[in-house]
């Protein structure tokens, strides 16, 4: 069960605040369906078709969400703090469509699904703020697909790359993680990370790659030349 301090993030970090503030009921009912959950790198929180019946509000660290392909993992998202996963199928009843590991240590609040819909049902505030938390999931990818629309393999790739990187400059995603992203073909973005290491903007080796210079990643996001 969360603690004040858990639920003072949550009050605080959860959908839009200023939309409508959580009364004590509210958290009080929130406190009562949820359970903090820790997970250590490369563990689950839920994988792909396992009957879904929790979802997932992450307070600290990232998440990989995969899906299994002819038994190759692929990733198609990595998400952070105030992310919610596996809700959808969770309100759908059925199972979870793809798996979500813990890439580093991950802290999140797990909502069962029996307990959680009786609080959305009763109380508007809760309800909003998971309403507002989904659809802000929701515009973020759309623009990450309108923005990618008319650009070049290459440019993509770069974007990509600017979007993913850590403060250390690496990216935490294989190539063909980053061909699935894209929807291209891996030959594809291999050659355009080959492009990118020519203009010194990347390193690359065994499933990794590394963010040199942003400043050539930019430029070639944008069209221009680096």
């Amino acid at each position: 069960m969360p603690d004040h301090q858990h639920l003072a993030w949550l009050a605080r970090s959860f959908g839009r605040p200023d939309y409508l503030p959580l009364s004590p009921r509210d958290l009080q009912l929130l406190e009562e369906a949820a359970e903090i959950v820790h997970k250590y790198p490369g563990t689950h929180l839920f994988k792909e078709g396992q009957v879904a019946d929790a979802a997932y509000l992450i307070e600290g660290g990232e998440v990989d969400i995969y899906r299994t392909v002819s038994g190759s993992r692929r990733v198609v998202a990595r998400v952070g703090p105030s992310s919610v996963i596996g809700d959808i199928a969770m309100f759908g009843g059925g199972t979870y469509i793809s798996s979500a590991r813990a890439v580093g240590r991950v802290r999140a609040f797990r909502f069962d699904r029996d307990r959680l819909l009786p609080a959305l049902a009763k109380h508007p505030a809760i309800c909003m703020r998971w309403l507002v938390a989904g659809l802000r999931q929701l515009e973020e990818t759309q623009r990450r697909v309108i923005h990618l629309m008319h650009k070049t393999v290459l440019a993509q790739v770069a974007d990509l790359l600017l979007e993913e990187r850590g403060s250390d400059g690496e990216v935490a995603l294989s190539q063909a993680s980053i061909a699935m992203l894209l929807g291209a073909s891996r030959q594809t973005v291999n050659e355009s990370l080959a492009r990118l290491r020519e203009l010194g903007g990347v390193e690359t080796g065994y499933r990794r790659v590394r963010v040199l210079d942003p400043d050539v990643l930019q430029a070639v996001a944008a069209g221009e030349k680096p």
